[in-house]
Parts: C-alpha cells; sequence; structure tokens
C-alpha cells in the first residue's frame, strides 16, 4: 500500500475509530488555536485521547489546508463527508428546491453552511449533527408550530429534516415566503 492509499485509508476509518471526521476535528483545532504542530497533536492526545498517528494526521491535514483555495463545492463536500454523507441527498433537495424560486436566487457556501439569498439571505443550510439537516428560515412575524420552530439570530425559524420525504411542500412553501420577503 502506497502513503496515498494509507493516508486515504485512515482517513475513511476516523469516524470510526476517533468519533469524528477529517472536517469535524478541523472544527475542534479551529476553536483550540495552536501555533505549532506538536501543541495541535498535544490537544488532540491529551484532551481527546487520540492516537499519535491520527493526531499527527488531523494538524498536518489542518495546517496544509490554508495553502490551497477552497471552492464552494470543497466546502459543501466538507460539509456533508464523514457520518454526514447520508444527508448530502437532503441538502441537494433542499438547494435545488430553492433554485426554482427564481434566477436570482445565490447559493453562496461557508465553512459550516450554506446561505440562500435573494437581495438578503432567506435562509441558511446546516448539518449540525449526522442524523439531521437543519434549514434556518428568515420569517420575522411567522408564528412556530411544532415544525417550524422559532430560533434566535438571523434566522428567526428553523426546520430539522431527518430524510428526503421532509423536503415536502409545507417546507417548500416556508421556504418560498422567505425568499419573497428577502
Amino acid at each position: 500500500m502506497d502513503v496515498d492509499a494509507a493516508t486515504r485509508s485512515m482517513i475513511d476509518n476516523m469516524p470510526a475509530k476517533t468519533g469524528r471526521s477529517l472536517e469535524e476535528w478541523f472544527l475542534v483545532l479551529d476553536a483550540h488555536p495552536y501555533e505549532k504542530h506538536g501543541q495541535g497533536m498535544a490537544l488532540l492526545k491529551g484532551e481527546y485521547g487520540m492516537s499519535h498517528g491520527f493526531a499527527n494526521l488531523v494538524v498536518a491535514r489542518h495546517r496544509d489546508r490554508g495553502s490551497a483555495p477552497t471552492t464552494g463545492d470543497d466546502l459543501v463536500d466538507a460539509q456533508y463527508a464523514g457520518a454526514k454523507a447520508e444527508l448530502r441527498p437532503i441538502y441537494e433537495q433542499i438547494v435545488a428546491a430553492a433554485a426554482a424560486f427564481g434566477e436570482d436566487v445565490e447559493i453562496a457556501p461557508k465553512k459550516t453552511g450554506v446561505s440562500l439569498r435573494r437581495r438578503k439571505q432567506f435562509a441558511l443550510v446546516e448539518a449540525p449533527s449526522a442524523t439531521r439537516v437543519q434549514i434556518g428560515l428568515n420569517l420575522r412575524g411567522a408564528a412556530p408550530t411544532e415544525r417550524l420552530r422559532e430560533a434566535g439570530g438571523m434566522c428567526t425559524h428553523r426546520v430539522d429534516v431527518r430524510g428526503g420525504d421532509e423536503v415536502d411542500d409545507q417546507l417548500i412553501g416556508w421556504m418560498r415566503e422567505a425568499y419573497e420577503r428577502a
């Protein structure tokens, strides 16, 4: 097995062996700034019980990721990697529904989510766990329901989606309403 194949194997096995994907470990390191490679490794080994080999790989990849430009596709790929890969079709359904609202819909991937904008952001699509996609909607003044829950911040409401069948007429209606208000 060559070095690249061995590295790919470690990355593929990382969620099962460490409990998190490479991208999720990047978020941990982003939240705990470090200056030297050894400091990042010490954090992962000491605070999270990671083995030396995995810690070395994660820190090296984390430090290297800033050296190449990141495209929107790369950002989405990272969000729906590892344990969250099964959520990608739900994300695709949501984005396709939003894109059908009009040619003025902008799909803007960020590090942890994808903004859906018109003149302003009307929705935010995120995968906060491996079991659900969360859609934040800008629906100020809309009455909450059991499914359309109140939220804080720019997105006044949110809806959790656990399966493709939940990207239904009701959800698309809320998305369209947020789009029309934007």
